[in-house]
Protein backbone atom coordinates (compact mmCIF):
# COMPACT_ATOMS: atom_id res chain seq x y z
CA UNK A 1 0.00 0.00 0.00
CA UNK A 2 1.61 3.48 -0.65
CA UNK A 3 2.75 5.64 1.71
CA UNK A 4 2.95 9.54 1.49
CA UNK A 5 1.72 12.75 3.28
CA UNK A 6 -0.78 14.59 3.64
CA UNK A 7 -0.40 18.50 3.94
CA UNK A 8 -3.28 20.27 5.42
CA UNK A 9 -4.14 24.05 4.63
CA UNK A 10 -6.06 26.79 6.21
CA UNK A 11 -9.01 25.72 7.62
CA UNK A 12 -8.59 22.22 7.46
CA UNK A 13 -4.83 22.92 9.13
CA UNK A 14 -6.91 24.21 12.14
CA UNK A 15 -8.99 21.68 12.31
CA UNK A 16 -6.95 18.84 11.92
CA UNK A 17 -4.18 20.16 14.68
CA UNK A 18 -1.50 19.68 12.07
CA UNK A 19 -0.10 21.02 9.01
CA UNK A 20 0.45 17.23 7.68
CA UNK A 21 0.14 13.76 8.96
CA UNK A 22 1.00 10.38 6.90
CA UNK A 23 -0.91 8.49 4.71
CA UNK A 24 -0.67 5.09 3.72
CA UNK A 25 -3.56 4.29 1.48
CA UNK A 26 -4.40 3.38 -2.17
CA UNK A 27 -6.57 5.61 -3.41
CA UNK A 28 -7.75 9.15 -2.11
CA UNK A 29 -10.97 7.89 -0.87
CA UNK A 30 -9.17 5.51 1.45
CA UNK A 31 -6.79 8.26 2.53
CA UNK A 32 -9.74 10.87 3.38
CA UNK A 33 -11.60 7.73 4.93
CA UNK A 34 -8.40 7.52 7.38
CA UNK A 35 -8.47 11.07 8.06
CA UNK A 36 -12.16 11.27 9.33
CA UNK A 37 -11.45 8.36 11.38
CA UNK A 38 -8.31 10.07 12.99
CA UNK A 39 -10.11 13.85 13.43
CA UNK A 40 -14.05 13.33 13.35
CA UNK A 41 -15.53 16.59 13.99
CA UNK A 42 -14.49 19.74 12.53
CA UNK A 43 -12.18 18.59 10.03
CA UNK A 44 -14.80 16.00 8.62
CA UNK A 45 -16.90 19.23 7.93
CA UNK A 46 -14.12 21.04 6.86
CA UNK A 47 -13.44 18.41 3.83
CA UNK A 48 -16.83 18.36 2.40
CA UNK A 49 -15.36 21.34 1.28
CA UNK A 50 -12.15 21.40 -0.14
CA UNK A 51 -10.35 20.66 -3.00
CA UNK A 52 -7.22 18.42 -3.54
CA UNK A 53 -4.06 18.06 -5.39
CA UNK A 54 -2.15 15.08 -5.82
CA UNK A 55 1.01 15.64 -6.33
CA UNK A 56 0.43 18.53 -7.61
CA UNK A 57 -2.59 18.22 -10.03
CA UNK A 58 -6.03 19.30 -9.15
CA UNK A 59 -8.41 16.35 -8.96
CA UNK A 60 -11.02 18.49 -10.37
CA UNK A 61 -14.67 16.30 -9.85
CA UNK A 62 -13.28 13.07 -10.44
CA UNK A 63 -14.55 10.05 -8.24
CA UNK A 64 -11.82 10.06 -5.54
CA UNK A 65 -11.78 6.02 -5.33
CA UNK A 66 -10.59 6.76 -8.88
CA UNK A 67 -7.49 8.85 -7.73
CA UNK A 68 -4.40 6.44 -7.33
CA UNK A 69 -1.98 7.51 -4.48
CA UNK A 70 1.52 6.94 -5.42
CA UNK A 71 4.59 5.78 -2.98
CA UNK A 72 6.17 9.33 -1.47
CA UNK A 73 3.09 11.45 -2.89
CA UNK A 74 1.78 13.94 -1.79
CA UNK A 75 -1.97 15.09 -1.25
CA UNK A 76 -2.85 18.69 -0.64
CA UNK A 77 -5.77 19.79 1.00
CA UNK A 78 -7.10 22.57 -0.10
CA UNK A 79 -9.72 24.71 1.99
CA UNK A 80 -12.25 27.54 0.00
CA UNK A 81 -9.91 30.71 -0.21
CA UNK A 82 -11.91 33.83 0.64
CA UNK A 83 -11.46 36.91 -1.03
CA UNK A 84 -11.18 37.69 -5.12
Amino acid sequence: MPAGTIRYWAAAKAAAGTAEEPYAAATLAEALDAVRKRHPGELTRVLQRCSFLIDGDPVGTRSHETVRLAEGGTVEVLPPFAGG
